[in-house]
Protein backbone atom coordinates (compact mmCIF):
# COMPACT_ATOMS: atom_id res chain seq x y z
CA UNK A 1 0.00 0.00 0.00
CA UNK A 2 1.40 3.38 -0.97
CA UNK A 3 1.88 6.25 1.41
CA UNK A 4 -1.27 7.95 2.63
CA UNK A 5 -2.12 11.25 0.94
CA UNK A 6 -2.15 13.55 3.95
CA UNK A 7 -3.24 16.50 1.79
CA UNK A 8 -6.73 15.01 1.71
CA UNK A 9 -7.02 14.97 5.48
CA UNK A 10 -8.38 18.13 7.09
CA UNK A 11 -7.50 18.20 10.78
CA UNK A 12 -10.37 19.12 13.07
CA UNK A 13 -9.67 21.54 15.92
CA UNK A 14 -9.83 19.96 19.32
CA UNK A 15 -12.98 20.64 21.32
CA UNK A 16 -12.48 22.78 24.43
CA UNK A 17 -12.18 20.95 27.71
CA UNK A 18 -14.82 21.43 30.42
CA UNK A 19 -14.19 24.75 32.15
CA UNK A 20 -11.77 26.02 29.50
CA UNK A 21 -12.13 29.74 28.71
CA UNK A 22 -13.63 30.16 25.22
CA UNK A 23 -15.13 33.68 25.40
CA UNK A 24 -12.79 36.44 26.64
CA UNK A 25 -14.07 39.13 28.99
CA UNK A 26 -14.04 41.86 26.33
CA UNK A 27 -16.25 39.75 24.08
CA UNK A 28 -18.82 39.09 26.79
CA UNK A 29 -18.95 42.72 27.90
CA UNK A 30 -19.36 44.13 24.38
CA UNK A 31 -21.90 41.41 23.54
CA UNK A 32 -24.18 42.28 26.46
CA UNK A 33 -23.79 46.03 25.93
CA UNK A 34 -24.74 45.56 22.27
CA UNK A 35 -27.75 43.50 23.38
CA UNK A 36 -28.83 46.26 25.79
CA UNK A 37 -28.44 48.92 23.09
CA UNK A 38 -30.49 46.88 20.62
CA UNK A 39 -33.35 46.37 23.11
CA UNK A 40 -33.51 50.10 23.86
CA UNK A 41 -33.23 51.08 20.19
CA UNK A 42 -35.96 48.70 19.06
CA UNK A 43 -38.49 49.50 21.80
CA UNK A 44 -37.93 53.27 21.60
CA UNK A 45 -37.94 53.03 17.80
CA UNK A 46 -41.38 51.43 17.91
CA UNK A 47 -42.65 54.42 19.89
CA UNK A 48 -41.10 56.83 17.37
CA UNK A 49 -42.73 54.90 14.52
CA UNK A 50 -46.13 55.15 16.26
CA UNK A 51 -45.88 58.94 16.11
CA UNK A 52 -45.91 58.84 12.29
CA UNK A 53 -46.69 55.30 11.05
CA UNK A 54 -46.44 54.56 7.34
CA UNK A 55 -48.23 51.19 7.56
CA UNK A 56 -51.77 50.44 8.75
CA UNK A 57 -50.67 49.33 12.19
CA UNK A 58 -49.01 50.62 15.34
CA UNK A 59 -47.06 48.87 18.07
CA UNK A 60 -48.79 48.37 21.44
CA UNK A 61 -47.69 51.07 23.85
CA UNK A 62 -46.89 48.44 26.49
CA UNK A 63 -43.92 47.16 24.49
CA UNK A 64 -42.52 50.58 23.58
CA UNK A 65 -40.07 52.74 25.50
CA UNK A 66 -40.18 56.47 26.15
CA UNK A 67 -43.82 57.11 26.96
CA UNK A 68 -44.06 59.91 24.40
CA UNK A 69 -42.20 60.97 21.26
CA UNK A 70 -39.69 63.24 23.03
CA UNK A 71 -38.86 60.62 25.64
CA UNK A 72 -38.52 57.90 23.00
CA UNK A 73 -36.13 60.08 20.98
CA UNK A 74 -33.94 60.65 24.05
CA UNK A 75 -33.73 56.92 24.74
CA UNK A 76 -33.09 56.25 21.04
CA UNK A 77 -30.21 58.70 20.76
CA UNK A 78 -28.60 57.50 24.00
CA UNK A 79 -28.71 53.87 22.83
CA UNK A 80 -27.50 54.91 19.38
CA UNK A 81 -24.21 56.22 20.77
CA UNK A 82 -23.82 53.11 22.92
CA UNK A 83 -24.31 50.85 19.90
CA UNK A 84 -21.96 52.87 17.66
CA UNK A 85 -19.04 53.09 20.07
CA UNK A 86 -19.46 49.67 21.65
CA UNK A 87 -20.13 48.07 18.25
CA UNK A 88 -16.98 49.61 16.80
CA UNK A 89 -14.99 48.37 19.79
CA UNK A 90 -16.48 44.90 19.30
CA UNK A 91 -15.48 44.86 15.62
CA UNK A 92 -11.99 46.25 16.18
CA UNK A 93 -11.17 43.76 18.95
CA UNK A 94 -12.53 40.88 16.89
CA UNK A 95 -10.38 41.87 13.92
CA UNK A 96 -7.25 42.72 15.93
CA UNK A 97 -7.40 39.45 17.89
CA UNK A 98 -7.88 37.36 14.74
CA UNK A 99 -11.18 36.07 16.09
CA UNK A 100 -13.11 37.52 13.14
CA UNK A 101 -11.36 35.34 10.57
CA UNK A 102 -11.06 32.36 12.88
CA UNK A 103 -14.72 32.21 13.92
CA UNK A 104 -16.67 33.45 10.89
CA UNK A 105 -14.64 32.15 7.95
CA UNK A 106 -14.64 30.18 5.79
CA UNK A 107 -18.36 30.10 5.02
CA UNK A 108 -19.76 28.50 1.88
CA UNK A 109 -23.11 28.07 0.17
CA UNK A 110 -22.77 24.28 0.36
CA UNK A 111 -21.92 24.44 4.07
CA UNK A 112 -24.90 26.69 4.78
CA UNK A 113 -27.22 24.38 2.84
CA UNK A 114 -25.99 21.27 4.65
CA UNK A 115 -26.18 22.84 8.11
CA UNK A 116 -29.60 24.33 7.41
CA UNK A 117 -30.98 20.94 6.35
CA UNK A 118 -29.44 19.36 9.45
CA UNK A 119 -30.96 22.08 11.65
CA UNK A 120 -34.43 21.61 10.15
CA UNK A 121 -34.15 17.88 10.82
CA UNK A 122 -32.96 18.48 14.37
CA UNK A 123 -29.60 16.87 13.67
CA UNK A 124 -27.31 19.90 13.87
CA UNK A 125 -24.65 19.23 16.48
CA UNK A 126 -23.98 21.71 19.30
CA UNK A 127 -21.28 19.65 20.96
CA UNK A 128 -18.61 22.32 20.57
CA UNK A 129 -19.74 25.80 21.72
CA UNK A 130 -16.40 27.29 20.62
CA UNK A 131 -17.14 26.66 16.94
CA UNK A 132 -19.87 28.15 14.76
CA UNK A 133 -21.60 26.17 12.05
CA UNK A 134 -22.11 27.72 8.62
CA UNK A 135 -25.65 28.91 9.40
CA UNK A 136 -24.42 30.71 12.51
CA UNK A 137 -21.53 32.27 10.59
CA UNK A 138 -23.87 33.58 7.90
CA UNK A 139 -26.36 34.87 10.49
CA UNK A 140 -23.70 36.78 12.45
CA UNK A 141 -22.17 38.26 9.31
CA UNK A 142 -25.64 39.29 8.15
CA UNK A 143 -26.53 41.00 11.43
CA UNK A 144 -23.29 43.01 11.35
CA UNK A 145 -24.14 44.20 7.82
CA UNK A 146 -27.73 44.87 8.89
CA UNK A 147 -26.55 47.02 11.81
CA UNK A 148 -24.38 49.05 9.43
CA UNK A 149 -27.44 49.69 7.23
CA UNK A 150 -29.49 50.65 10.30
CA UNK A 151 -26.83 53.12 11.46
CA UNK A 152 -26.43 54.71 8.01
CA UNK A 153 -30.17 55.08 7.47
CA UNK A 154 -30.47 56.40 11.02
CA UNK A 155 -27.95 59.13 10.19
CA UNK A 156 -30.22 60.26 7.35
CA UNK A 157 -33.24 60.38 9.66
CA UNK A 158 -31.27 62.27 12.32
CA UNK A 159 -29.24 64.69 10.18
CA UNK A 160 -30.80 64.59 6.74
CA UNK A 161 -29.44 67.97 5.65
CA UNK A 162 -25.90 67.15 6.79
CA UNK A 163 -25.81 63.86 4.82
CA UNK A 164 -27.36 64.73 1.43
CA UNK A 165 -25.37 62.16 -0.56
CA UNK A 166 -26.26 59.36 1.83
CA UNK A 167 -29.89 60.50 1.76
CA UNK A 168 -29.96 60.34 -2.03
CA UNK A 169 -28.25 56.94 -2.09
CA UNK A 170 -31.05 55.64 0.13
CA UNK A 171 -33.71 57.11 -2.15
CA UNK A 172 -34.66 60.15 -0.08
CA UNK A 173 -35.84 60.73 3.47
CA UNK A 174 -39.05 58.68 3.31
CA UNK A 175 -37.22 55.81 1.63
CA UNK A 176 -34.57 55.94 4.38
CA UNK A 177 -37.37 55.62 6.95
CA UNK A 178 -38.46 52.37 5.33
CA UNK A 179 -34.90 51.08 5.02
CA UNK A 180 -34.45 51.81 8.73
CA UNK A 181 -37.73 50.07 9.58
CA UNK A 182 -37.01 46.93 7.58
CA UNK A 183 -33.45 46.84 8.91
CA UNK A 184 -34.91 46.94 12.41
CA UNK A 185 -37.38 44.18 11.48
CA UNK A 186 -34.54 41.97 10.23
CA UNK A 187 -32.65 42.62 13.47
CA UNK A 188 -35.68 41.64 15.55
CA UNK A 189 -36.07 38.46 13.49
CA UNK A 190 -32.42 37.62 14.17
CA UNK A 191 -32.90 38.19 17.91
CA UNK A 192 -35.99 35.96 17.97
CA UNK A 193 -34.17 33.12 16.20
CA UNK A 194 -31.10 33.67 18.39
CA UNK A 195 -33.19 33.41 21.58
CA UNK A 196 -34.93 30.31 20.25
CA UNK A 197 -31.56 28.63 19.66
CA UNK A 198 -30.41 29.63 23.15
CA UNK A 199 -33.58 28.08 24.57
CA UNK A 200 -32.80 24.86 22.72
CA UNK A 201 -29.18 24.85 23.93
CA UNK A 202 -29.28 26.78 27.24
CA UNK A 203 -25.68 26.01 28.14
CA UNK A 204 -24.60 28.49 25.45
CA UNK A 205 -26.25 31.24 27.51
CA UNK A 206 -24.20 30.37 30.58
CA UNK A 207 -21.07 30.24 28.45
CA UNK A 208 -21.64 33.84 27.36
CA UNK A 209 -21.88 34.84 31.04
CA UNK A 210 -18.86 33.12 32.59
CA UNK A 211 -16.93 32.54 29.37
CA UNK A 212 -16.02 28.92 30.05
CA UNK A 213 -16.87 25.77 28.13
CA UNK A 214 -19.86 24.02 29.70
CA UNK A 215 -19.66 20.50 31.01
CA UNK A 216 -20.26 17.88 28.38
CA UNK A 217 -23.88 16.68 28.35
Amino acid sequence: MGPMNTALITPQPAQPQDGQRIHPLWLRLTHWLNALAVVILVTSGWRIYNAAPFFDFSFPGSITLGGWLGGALQWHFAAMWLLVFNGLLYLLLNIASGRWLRKFFPVSVQGVRQDLVAALKGRLSHADPARYNHVQKLAYLFVVLDLVVIVLSGLVLWKSVQFPLLRELLGGYESARRVHFFGMSALVAFVVVHLAMVALVPRTFLTMIHGRAPKSP
